[in-house]
């Protein structure tokens, strides 16, 4: 089985979302979707996101594309990376949070940066 893994905020769930979960899940048989805890987001966007973390988790498990949809580990952004072991970590085309050290700390993982999905309309920022 190769597990796949994603980490996003996924605010506002749109097309450009369920495109990128789309795109991760043809590198394995198993995705794993991260959901961003409120906390980091506010430390990392400067805001709280519109939809509270239960609220955008329940949204991505109402979708029924990903195997696993699980909130984010509050101290560490790597817990579940190191916990779930995924084969492959797919990153957005504008993720950059947590990012530079993946390859580094993680060296046998594959790390795939996804294509954007028409960004100039479907991108969380332009869409609230």
């Amino acid at each position: 089985m190769i597990k796949v893994m994603v980490f996003g905020t996924f605010d506002v769930l749109h097309p450009g979302h369920l495109d990128f979960f789309k795109q991760a899940k043809k590198f394995g048989d198993y995705l794993i979707i991260v959901v961003a805890r409120d906390k980091t987001v506010k430390k990392i966007k400067g805001k709280l996101p519109t939809l509270d973390e239960k609220q955008r988790l329940a949204v991505i498990r109402k979708q029924g594309i990903a195997d696993k949809v699980i909130l984010g580990h509050l101290k560490d952004p790597y817990f579940f990376v190191k916990k779930e072991k995924p084969d492959v970590i797919c990153l957005g085309y504008d993720q950059i949070s947590f990012t530079a050290g993946l390859s580094r700390k993680f060296s046998k993982i594959k790390i795939i940066r996804l294509k954007s999905y028409k960004p100039e309309i479907y991108k969380s920022s332009k869409l609230k």
